[in-house]
């Protein structure tokens, strides 16, 4: 089965995503299939343009619909708009004076998520969560009509994805189901490296344990019922954080992720990889940067995918990027984990079944497939399934409707 809008492998995933998020509110199917026949092509430029295009329209709607006092037509006008300002921000690497548009379409983006989370019923909480010596931002969404400690979701988000996605990936049913969800930008992350030039880290046990600390002292959060759940490269992220951050009640991974550096070498090749192990830093940098040169899709996407991490040479960005794995630290990880196992996984294929073999701890692997419509990486249009498999399963070891 094979879902085909763009000629452009990331273009067309991006699609899948907006279309998915639908279920949530997040897009609009039409106006996503609109937008992908327009981008058809895979130019860098075209799809900036259309999205932010589209983007700029719907936000003009919901302007309108808050002028009007037609607060839950706005709201989700607003989301949409986020969704698809972050949408355009996917290509911008591959344009002309990319990081001012970046940094146009970003605020474009935050201004909108941030009016969608001022509508939220009630209104979604803007926080500032100490770390090392600056603040971590973030949004603290609550469900309708629930006071009280409320057991909590931790939504990690993956390296590149907007905090629209992390919402309608995690956020949304969370909160749908009765917890309280908590988006925030770590190390790496939209707002803390686009504002303030913050790079990734490996130990992200260092980001989670000051979110853990920020939500346990609050009254409005269950201390004993704390989720951490993180989508894509937070796969990595998640479990090495419950390697030594021990308050977690439950957590999910979707998809599991062993070695973060496994996506890079999948699509570099064994021949790179055998330079690189050679250890000729020089020979290494002069092929990746003659590659890089020839073709500037995969040139704009390198750029796109290192940004995160602050270094620019390539092989000292693998040998960094080789950091972040889990392997070593799998036998501290007791808390019990879901990791989802979706047929076609591209970035690390394999890798939720090799995680969930080294947990000595309490586990469950659940695979999504081809057949049921939810299969490629994070389940792009398999959202309901995965809802129903992941929450319930969460549910089950939390129960958010009853008092601890």
């Amino acid at each position: 089965m094979t879902f085909r809008f763009s000629a452009n492998e990331q273009f067309n995933y991006e699609i899948l995503l907006a279309l998915g998020s639908a279920w949530r509110q997040g897009a609009d199917v039409g106006e996503v299939l609109a937008a992908a026949s327009a981008t058809a092509d895979g130019d860098p430029e075209t799809w900036v343009s259309t999205w932010a295009s589209l983007a700029r329209t719907v936000r003009a709607q919901a302007e309108k619909c808050t002028a009007h006092g037609r607060t839950v037509s706005a709201r989700a006008a607003f989301l949409r708009a986020a969704g698809y300002f972050g949408t355009a921000l996917v290509a911008v690497d591959g344009c002309a004076d990319a990081q001012a548009r970046l940094q146009e379409l970003f605020a474009d983006h935050r201004d909108c998520f941030d009016r969608f989370g001022a509508g939220w019923d009630p209104p979604a909480e803007w926080v500032a969560i100490p770390y090392e010596d600056a603040a971590l931002p973030g949004y603290l969404v609550s469900p309708p009509g629930r006071s009280g400690a409320l057991p909590t979701v931790i939504v990690n988000n993956g390296s590149d994805a907007p905090l629209s996605t992390a919402w309608t990936l995690l956020g949304a049913p969370a909160v749908a189901r009765g917890y309280r969800a908590l988006l925030f930008d770590g190390p790496g992350q939209q707002s803390m490296l686009f504002e303030h030039g913050v790079p990734f880290r490996p130990d992200w046990e260092k980001v989670i344990t000051p979110v853990v600390d920020f939500l346990t002292v609050r009254g409005d959060v269950d201390a004993g019922r704390l989720v951490l759940a993180g989508i894509s490269q937070a796969g990595y992220w998640v479990p090495r954080a419950l390697a030594f951050e021990h308050r977690i009640a439950a957590a999910v991974a979707d998809p599991g992720v062993v070695d973060v550096a496994e996506s890079w070498w999948h699509h570099l090749g064994p021949e790179l990889r055998e330079l690189w192990d050679s250890g000729d830093r020089e020979a290494f940098d002069g092929v990746v940067s003659e590659a890089l040169a020839e073709d500037p899709a995969p040139a704009a996407m390198w750029r796109r995918r290192a940004k995160p991490y602050g270094i620019d040479g390539p092989f000292d960005l693998l040998t960094e990027v080789a950091t972040y794995t889990v392997a070593p630290v799998t036998d501290r990880i007791t808390t019990p984990l879901l990791i989802t196992d979706p047929e076609g996984e591209n970035f690390w294929p394999g890798a939720s079944r090799r995680l969930y073999d080294a947990l000595p701890g309490p586990k469950e692997l659940v695979g999504f497939s081809e057949a049921e419509g939810a299969h490629l990486h994070c389940e792009p249009l398999g959202r309901a399934l995965f809802e129903q498999r992941v929450f319930d399963w969460l549910d089950a070891r939390l129960a958010p409707g009853t008092a601890a």
